[in-house]
């Protein structure tokens, strides 16, 4: 079995906002599976589909974000899951909006929701999926900006991220890690470098 867990706060006070990045991409990728997540245990709501001979729980902890680790290890657990069929799905202040990238293993950096899941399996090395949201202005407290809900003009953005993320799902299910970071992150990359030289394209000669 796989463990596919996005990361937010229950409520819907909390719909939208940057920190439930992790629930939106849940939501998708359940309706784009025809299944729901709203069977109740080990302190989260789950729903299960069968893809390719592989069986895919889909999770969201009902703790509130700075409790995520108690749900996933509950589940990890129930479930004997391998730490390696875990992947957790979460905002990043650390990257561009809208940008998305799959590794390996890491450490929480400044996500309380990572730190919580990192502390109660005792483990850092499982996959993750992180979904851009940005820093906050200057002089902006972090708390207010990620329980912020994204401005119109960053709709777009957060859209395509949550479709990338879902392919990162299915490619990471199916093929593995490693394949999941080769076609995602370097796909961002590449269209990166295709944007930096439209831009380099359209800047006019300056003439002696």
């Amino acid at each position: 079995m796989h463990l596919i867990v996005g990361l937010g706060n229950i409520g819907k006070e909390y719909d939208g906002t940057r920190h439930n990045i992790g629930f939106e991409t849940l939501d998708y990728l359940s309706d784009k599976k025809g299944i729901a997540i709203t069977k109740k245990e080990q302190h989260g709501l789950t729903g299960v589909y069968r893809e390719a001979g592989h069986k895919i729980m889909l999770a969201k902890p009902t703790t509130y974000m700075n409790n995520s680790g108690l749900c996933v290890a509950g589940l990890m657990n129930f479930y004997q899951i391998p730490l390696e069929n875990l992947l957790v799905i979460y905002d990043d202040i650390d990257l561009t909006i809208g940008d998305v990238r799959i590794r390996q293993r890491g450490s929480a950096g400044t996500h309380n929701g990572m730190r919580s899941i990192i502390q109660h399996l005792g483990n850092p090395d499982f996959p993750r999926i992180r979904i851009g949201i940005g820093r906050p202005r200057l002089g902006s407290e972090l708390v207010h900006y990620v329980l912020g809900r994204f401005p119109k003009s960053e709709f777009p953005a957060m859209e395509n991220a949550v479709l990338e993320a879902t392919k990162g799902v299915d490619i990471f299910v199916k093929q593995g890690v490693d394949l999941a970071m080769n076609q995602i992150n370097v796909r961002k990359k590449t269209e990166r470098s295709k944007e930096d030289k439209t831009k380099e394209s359209n800047v006019p000669e300056i003439s002696e």
